[in-house]
């Protein structure tokens, strides 16, 4: 499983580019990202190259931040692709909570990170169907 953070942060100016000039500061990089906000708040979910020094730093600073395990898909990157792979999901009763993809490629696919309430079952199910999910390692190399 690959290792995401979610970052809690306040809406209020230069308070992403304190977060990322962090990473940065640490030489921590960053590998896909999505922002979520509210009125007051903004959740960052990123995947880094270390996630557990990520976390360490991030901590450390004063943000509000946790991990989670989440699955690295490879989507055939035809129209369709990114809905068979949801259908198998649905088909096996797993909620996908939410996904993002990467900021990053990988060959003739997409990457996309998903959040299912089933990880271990999602991706058992995955593989058996002979869709590529990604280990942390090959994630955290890109």
């Amino acid at each position: 499983m690959v290792k995401q953070i979610s970052v809690f942060i306040e809406n209020r100016k230069g308070r992403l580019a304190e977060l990322t000039g962090l990473l940065r500061q640490h030489g921590i990089d960053l590998k896909a990202l999505s922002i979520a906000d509210t009125t007051n708040f903004g959740i960052l979910r990123c995947i880094v190259d270390d996630p557990d020094q990520a976390i360490g730093v991030i901590r450390e600073a004063g943000f509000t931040a946790n991990l989670t395990e989440v699955l690295a898909i490879e989507v055939p990157d035809v129209p369709g692709g990114l809905a068979g792979i949801l259908d198998l999901l649905a088909e096996a009763d797993i909620s996908v909570e939410y996904l993002y993809s990467f900021v990053r490629t990988h060959g003739k696919s997409a990457l996309i990170l998903f959040r299912v309430e089933a990880t271990e079952k999602a991706r058992q199910l995955l593989l058996s169907r002979d869709v590529n999910v990604l280990t942390a390692q090959q994630v955290y190399e890109l």
